[in-house]
């Protein structure tokens, strides 16, 4: 499911970025289909053993799928370990853009992930994606559920710098 910037942009306000972010479920042994998914020479893709050693990886695996022609970048995180991560891909949305359909994490998640990306790098643009998802569509937004899991995560001081 998209989430990261591209689901922050689609959920609040449009912004500049160089990638988009996939949350993922992948099995270690299908991790080898990414390399039939995204051949080469038309991809960069990682070699079957990395891909692998990322996907059984108990917390925060990533990997990233680069478009030769273009240089566009998915960024891939094999998820299962995150205590949303099921709530998410039960409750993800199915959403049209342009001519083509993607399924979206619920913006709960990609808030959820926005915070924790921003308390390791303290990089703004984490923060200003929050606020504008919260502008732009927090009425839809379960906020009881964030609320409990900003504290399960503890993410508190970062949700409170969001709405700030």
């Amino acid at each position: 499911m998209v989430s990261g910037s591209i689901a922050a942009i689609e959920y609040g306000e449009p912004r500049a970025t160089l990638d988009v972010d996939v949350a993922i479920r992948v099995a270690e042994a299908s991790a080898a289909s990414f390399r039939e998914i995204f051949p080469a020479p038309d991809y960069d893709c990682p070699p079957v053993e990395i891909l692998q050693l990322e996907a059984k990886r108990p917390a925060r695996g990533h990997f990233n799928v680069i478009h030769v022609g273009s240089g566009l970048k998915a960024d891939f995180y094999p998820s299962q370990s995150h205590p949303y991560f099921e709530w998410a891909m039960s409750n993800r949305r199915r959403l049209t853009i342009g001519e083509g359909a993607f399924w979206f994490a619920p913006p709960e998640y990609v808030i959820l992930w926005k915070l924790e990306f921003y308390r390791e790098g303290k990089e703004d643009k984490h923060l200003r994606d929050v606020r504008g998802m919260m502008a732009v569509s927090g009425g839809a937004m379960d906020r009881d559920l964030l609320e409990r899991a900003v504290c399960e995560l503890r993410l508190e001081t970062e949700w409170k710098a969001a709405q700030a």
